[in-house]
């Protein structure tokens, strides 16, 4: 081998060698000291963006599974509130029923009883009103389906908990009917006997010498007991239903064959039904019900109008009419995923005491808030609004424990296991194994003592040449 003093080979690769090992200790280090095999685009140009999709994700999945807890406490606020107003109403259909005891009840205590349900009525709507989470108040509402209408025949009611935003077509097919009878025209003058007339199983004195005007005035004193209201027409005494539908009915009949003459009522039995409403929401067959439409399907699904509110005719007469109910639905939005669009909702209605209760068949309240228990027949029709009113309570509770149990909870659950898998997988990829690591890091360390000595023995091959010169 020639010697030289220009150039060293033998330096120059121990002095490569070296920093190549130099490299990897460095390397090793900054893997052992960071925790991460992939630090930066070079480590691992695939790696790094898988990685980093997967850190995305991790940090969504977290915030998710957060946002889902908190939806969770939304859900438990509201259905906590819902079940105090429950138990409300149950000490409110204790004193409806207590009222209706009237065998046993004056005055005062018909009074007393109406006084303690007007209080309770007032916690109904204060609860309502204030049951907050933050500064979101849940059953004012606001987190609920709101409506209005384009026609004054159709009024809005309620939407269900999924309702879609938008306006819907409402179209009658079949005419909603009030029973209906029409005496004849035989009481001309006043009536020439008494007479006791039954409508619905009440008793109605009439007595000698009223005039077709006074049968009517008299038998409307009954009409909280009856359900019926007379009228004075062309074609006689007309006996109407207040309520629409199949369960309106009349019955009547009189006494005496002679009064009954002089009245235009029969002897015989004399009886009519009503008759359900029929129609379209959406163009979609709805449940009709006394003068209400019901969607059950699309979606309007769960929207409620009534039609005709303040007809006074026994037929409605908006056959074929068509109407337009807008829907806006202001449900509570949770995001519970961690990509875009990964949403719950769930609307929830209104349960002051005048949403409560709306539009029950065959009662005269037209909300709980109108109750009233200071007579018998009240307290009777009252325990139709309030069982109603129970109901709709129990519903919103069934939807929203099914909302959490179903939706929230399984749904976190999931994201969960899903966080578990996606950092075992984010931990794989960039991870470092100090197992393996430092195994390496012991041999690079070795390497690069190494290396050192033999660059600076390689650097004294040089100085041989010297002693020939010498």
């Amino acid at each position: 081998m020639s010697l030289t003093i220009t150039n060293n080979v033998g330096a120059l690769n121990a002095r490569n060698n070296l920093n190549r090992s130099s490299n990897a200790l460095n390397k090793s280090i900054e893997r052992l000291s960071t925790g991460f095999k992939v630090n930066r685009g070079a480590d691992g140009p695939a790696a790094l963006v898988i990685s980093e999709k997967q850190r995305a994700q991790i940090a969504g999945l977290r915030t998710a599974i957060d946002n889902t807890e908190k939806a969770v406490a939304v859900v438990q606020t509201a259905e906590g509130a819902l079940n105090e107003i429950n138990s409300i109403l149950i000490k409110v259909r204790s004193l409806a029923l207590d009222s209706a005891n009237s065998g046993v009840n004056d005055a005062d205590a018909f009074a007393a009883n109406q006084a303690e349900i007007d209080n309770a009525l007032d916690t109904i709507n204060r609860i309502a009103a204030n049951t907050q989470f933050g500064e979101k108040t849940l059953l004012n509402g606001t987190a609920g389906v709101t409506g209005t209408t384009s026609d004054a025949d159709v009024t809005f009611l309620k939407g269900g908990s999924n309702t879609s935003d938008g306006t819907y077509a409402v179209a009658i097919t079949t005419q909603g009917e009030r029973a209906n009878i029409t005496a004849g025209t035989s009481q001309t003058g006043n009536l020439a006997a008494d007479e006791v007339l039954s409508v619905n199983g009440v008793s109605i004195t009439l007595n000698s010498g009223l005039s077709r005007a006074g049968v009517v005035a008299r038998i409307n004193e009954f009409t909280d007991q009856t359900g019926v209201v007379a009228e004075d027409v062309s074609g006689g005494t007309r006996l109407r239903s207040i309520e629409f539908g199949s369960e309106a009915e009349i019955e009547v009949v009189s006494d005496t064959a002679a009064a009954a003459t002089s009245s235009g009522f029969g002897t015989t039995l004399d009886t009519d039904q009503g008759a359900n409403i029929a129609g379209t929401i959406d163009g979609v067959a709805a449940s009709g019900k006394g003068n209400t439409l019901t969607s059950v399907s699309g979606s309007s699904k769960g929207t409620v109008v009534r039609i005709g509110e303040l007809a006074t005719d026994a037929v409605l007469t908006e056959t074929g009419a068509q109407g337009n109910v807008s829907i806006q639905n202001n449900a509570l939005v949770f995001q519970i995923g961690a990509n875009q669009n990964q949403t719950a909702q769930i609307s929830i209605q209104s349960v002051n005491a005048d949403a409560m209760g709306v539009a029950v068949t065959g009662s005269k309240f037209n909300s709980l808030n109108e109750i009233d228990v200071t007579s018998f027949d009240n307290a009777q029709d009252a325990l139709k609004v309030i069982d109603a009113s129970i109901d709709e309570l129990s519903n919103m509770r069934g939807e929203l424990g099914a909302f959490q149990s179903n939706t929230l909870e399984s749904i976190a659950n999931n994201m969960r296991s899903t966080l578990e898998n996606t950092v075992n997988a984010e931990s794989v990829i960039r991870d470092t194994d100090f197992a393996e690591e430092i195994s390496k890091f012991t041999n690079n360390q070795i390497l690069v003592q190494a290396g050192t000595s033999v660059l600076s023995s390689a650097n004294q091959t040089s100085q041989s040449v010297l002693s020939l010169l010498q």
